[in-house]
């Protein structure tokens, strides 16, 4: 039986967690969320806790944290950070849609969808949500149209990613390029 999913979820105050059946609702400040529990698994309110159970454990564990992480979504939210950097690359947000500049001919405009918000400030562009899958997927799509080149180190890269630098073609044949020393 898997041991993240026998572990209780503690429900902070101000958030409520309904069961329909195999659906699931939590509701808190930041919005409502709702997911489908495998079939066969049992979800169990008692006191403050949300606990579940199931005849097949081999998807409670990602039950219980699907489960867990709506809870922190909607009281905390969830952010991802993307640093842009480059010459000539720009970032800002007008109302729900991020504009963005990327060296392509035309600028690339990015709407917001529902739970989702932007906010750039000094080339970083943070993607904030209740939904933790919806927020990754965002940022991934953004990140998805340039991404960190690892010869000049330009383009989108996450908050904490380590890109290595390789050398370009003149360093690995020892002289300047085009071999001509």
């Amino acid at each position: 039986m898997s041991r993240i999913g026998r572990l209780p979820i503690t429900v902070p105050a101000g958030v409520t967690v309904k069961v329909d059946g195999e659906t699931v609702s939590v509701n808190g400040p930041k919005g409502t969320l709702t997911m489908t529990v495998p079939p066969k698994t049992e979800v169990i309110l008692s006191e403050g806790q949300v606990t579940l159970k199931a005849a097949d454990s081999s998807l409670l564990g990602v039950a219980r944290a699907i489960v867990a992480n709506e809870i922190i979504g909607v009281t905390a939210g969830w952010k991802k950070v993307l640093e842009l950097a480059g010459t000539g690359y720009r970032a800002a947000v007008s109302g729900k849609q991020l504009q963005l500049a990327l060296g392509f001919s035309h600028p690339v405009n990015i709407d917001a969808p529902v739970g989702i918000d932007f906010e750039a400030k000094d080339n970083k562009i943070t993607v904030y949500g209740a939904d933790k899958a919806q927020v990754g997927q965002i940022a991934a799509k953004i990140r998805g149209l340039r991404p960190a080149d690892p010869y000049k180190l330009k383009g989108f890269r996450y908050e904490n990613e380590v890109i290595i630098k390789k050398a370009g073609k003149a360093a690995k044949a020892g002289g300047i390029a085009g071999g001509v020393k």
